[in-house]
């Protein structure tokens, strides 16, 4: 019988900082303990979809050892991918059918370095809207302590009420075909 593996929750998200910088952040947070994890970076000339992305990758490459990984994400481009075109892109050598002609796909390298985090990690992707966050991503870079949305209270009320419905849901997980 193999050990339980260790879940996390993985909230990626992108929003703009109070100087109009794009602005990718991930919080990593272990189901079975307040142990967390935050990193924040800001990169120019990137569009969101990749913000995004960049975050998931970040937070999957954060974690030192084979776990389940809840992923909570608002962005479909994230989700779609990893739920149903990774195994295809994969197969067809990171490329899709454009007009009749093979292209690259976008943000290869960095669906490539989630593919290699798959190898490893069970990841079940949610997308995650928030009722009393802000609309559109656009919160201030580090909200103050005293705003009505908190990230803490919402990883709490997560691991009471979400994790347990999704475990009991059983989706399956996305993880590398042999």
């Amino acid at each position: 019988m193999q050990p339980a593996l260790p879940h996390y929750l993985l909230h990626a998200e992108t929003y703009r900082s109070s100087r109009g910088l794009p602005r990718w952040k991930f919080t990593l947070q272990s189901v079975t303990s307040d142990e967390h994890l935050t990193a924040a970076d800001s990169e120019l000339g990137t569009r969101r979809n990749r913000l995004e992305l960049l975050a998931v990758v970040r937070g999957l490459e954060a974690i030192g050892q084979p776990a389940r990984v809840t992923l909570l994400t608002r962005s479909r481009y994230v989700s779609r991918g990893l739920r149903r075109q990774l195994a295809q892109w994969r197969e067809h050598h990171w490329q899709w059918e454009r007009f009749g002609t093979m292209a690259p796909i976008r943000d290869y390298d960095l669906w490539r370095r989630i593919d290699r985090a798959l190898e490893f990690h069970q990841v079940e992707c949610c997308v995650w809207q928030a009722d009393e966050a802000p609309a559109r991503n656009l919160r201030p870079a580090y909200p103050p302590l005293a705003n009505t949305w908190s990230l803490s209270a919402t990883f709490a009320k997560l691991r009471r009420s979400v994790v347990a419905s999704l475990s009991a849901l059983r989706r399956p997980t996305f993880t590398r075909a042999a």
